[in-house]
């Protein structure tokens, strides 16, 4: 039933004290927070076991695994939207997905029937303040695709790792042309390419889904966002130093992190796990259920003016599909994905081996038979979740007395060999 599990006890902080703001009242516009100072090059640290690749100035960043939770939490705010629909519609960047749905807007109620949401993490500089190295083009570093289910029991966040080699189709183009399909070419060169719509084409033909709903968020956005829900408080099981991402955590426990904080934590690839990016994507996993635990926890989806605040930024910093850029459908998404429990979101990577070395170096290629097992599940809607210990090499389960995985009470099929767990799994980064 998967690898044997290990555990860091960690002891708890006591609980926090969250205070709700009256309804309708707005929230008080924070200083944005000073861009981390970084390293400018990658020589004090070994090459990663699942990444070589390297960009202008040794910069490999990534926003954070947490988009798919955010943005699907963006998604959930109807009802403040409903106070401000007119400020945040004419703030909205929107463009067109080439499988978007036709535009019938629900009234009252959930969305119908299941749908996917591709959430995508950019690295533009453009923007992002002086504290972040100036590189020339832009790649989709984060990619995300939220599965919720077609009667709203269950929902899947598939990590794509940004070096997986896969074939890209053709793309609409902005001037009305088409880019040339390529074969075996880096996942995260679609954005490049052909924008939100080309990354959303090139996912719907590896997987077999239709996309209709898709956002794109830069690391400002980010940082931003984790500061509008109020922090989100993680567990390292040791001190997680990490002068090139700027993280700055000097003792093991639990930690509430924002801002640029936040995205440090987030960003940091060579300070989790083995260094690599799969690591990394574990170690995001960590801060994604914790952030789906505070917010129901701490009440948050009922704060209105955390709420706004959180619509505010989502409007000022996200790209979003014409089909997500419009309050009646989130708030219709927000009535299907309230009452999933933890333990039935799971959050999952798509399944990898190492690629040939002599052919692409530091990359990775589907595991043909795993990734077609997990395929036909999302095509047919069927619930499943992962073995017991599986997270990965960048975290570990908090505590021996918590449960993880197929031990966690869900009903759903177990697929052995999946990295990833559920929203109900409190676990620890684990630092290199």
């Amino acid at each position: 039933m998967g690898r044997n599990v290990s555990w860091v006890r960690i002891p708890r902080p006591p609980p926090k004290i969250t205070i709700l703001r009256e309804l309708g009242e707005p929230v008080a516009k924070k200083p944005k927070p000073a861009a981390p100072e970084l390293y400018e090059s990658e020589n004090d640290y070994p090459d990663p076991l699942h990444t070589t690749r390297s960009r202008l100035g040794g910069w490999k960043l990534v926003t954070s695994l947490s988009l798919g939770v955010i943005a699907v939490l963006v998604l959930s705010i109807g009802t403040v939207l409903g106070l401000t629909v007119q400020n945040l519609q004419s703030s909205l960047v929107t463009v067109e997905l080439p499988s978007a749905p036709d535009a019938v807007l629900p009234t009252i109620g959930e969305i119908d029937g299941g749908f996917n949401v591709l959430v995508v993490g950019s690295d533009t500089r453009a923007g992002q303040g002086d504290g972040f190295e100036f590189v020339d083009t832009e790649l989709n570093d984060v990619n995300l695709m939220v599965h919720v289910s077609e009667n709203h029991d269950h929902a899947v966040v598939v990590s794509f790792p940004r070096d997986l080699m896969l074939d890209i189709p053709a793309c609409p183009k902005t001037d009305g042309t088409e880019s040339k399909p390529r074969e075996m070419q880096p996942l995260n060169t679609t954005m490049s390419i052909g924008g939100l719509p080309c990354v959303a084409l090139t996912l719907e033909s590896l997987m077999g889904l239709e996309i209709g709903y898709a956002g794109l968020m830069t690391f400002a956005g980010v940082a931003q966002l984790s500061t509008a829900v109020g922090g989100v408080e993680v567990c390292v099981a040791a001190p997680l130093i990490d002068p090139w991402s700027g993280i700055n955590i000097p003792e093991a426990g639990y930690h509430t992190l924002e801002g640029y904080e936040a995205l440090a934590f987030l960003r940091t690839r060579k300070g989790v796990g083995d260094g690599s990016d799969l690591s990394r994507i574990s170690s995001q996993q960590v801060y994604m259920s914790a952030l789906v635990r505070t917010l129901q926890q701490d009440g948050v989806l009922n704060d209105v003016g955390k709420l706004y605040g959180l619509a505010q930024v989502a409007a000022q910093t996200m790209v979003l599909s014409t089909s997500l850029g419009s309050v009646d459908v989130m708030v219709a998404m927000a009535r299907a994905l309230r009452g999933i429990p933890n333990d039935d979101i799971v959050f999952i990577q798509y399944p990898v081996i190492d690629a040939d070395p002599e052919l692409y170096p530091g990359r990775v290629v589907p595991n043909e038979s795993l990734a077609a097992d997990v395929i036909a599940r999302l095509q047919a809607d069927e619930s499943f979740t992962v073995a017991a210990g599986s997270s990965g090499y960048g975290s570990t389960a908090a505590d021996s007395d918590a449960s993880q995985g197929s031990d966690s009470g869900s009903q759903s099929d177990v697929v052995e060999g999946l990295v990833g767990q559920t929203a109900g799994d409190e676990t620890c980064t684990v630092p290199r």
